[in-house]
């Protein structure tokens, strides 16, 4: 496993990604500058909110994982537990990003 990129640089690099495909992305909560975990909400059009998080994969790798997904019925329980979760660790950095193909970005950014 290669040296980590720093957390504020790849939050950065997120940011353009998403951008430069038409999208929109936005930090929620700025995170440790260095070593901070990034956590990604992907919407599409503003809906259908998924939380993805980097889990260890058997090649010793770190990929994102969907972990949680909005209730379209209850769109409150998602908010909150993404306020729990910033809460239990402030180094954390929340990034929502809003693209056509949440999917499809998530696997760029794994590369």
């Amino acid at each position: 496993m290669g040296e980590r990129l720093p957390a504020h640089l790849e939050a950065s690099a997120i940011l353009r990604l998403a951008e430069a495909q038409g999208g929109f992305a936005t930090v929620l909560a700025k995170g440790e500058r260095d070593a901070g975990t990034i956590l990604l909400v992907t919407t599409c059009r503003g809906r259908n909110g998924r939380l993805y998080e980097r889990m260890p994969t058997l090649a010793g790798s770190r990929s994102f994982v969907a972990t949680k997904s909005e209730d379209p019925e209850n769109p409150q329980e998602f908010s909150d537990y993404l306020a729990r979760r910033r809460r239990q660790d402030p180094d954390i950095w929340l990034i929502e990003v809003d693209i056509a193909d949440p999917e499809r970005f998530i696997a760029q950014i794994d590369g």
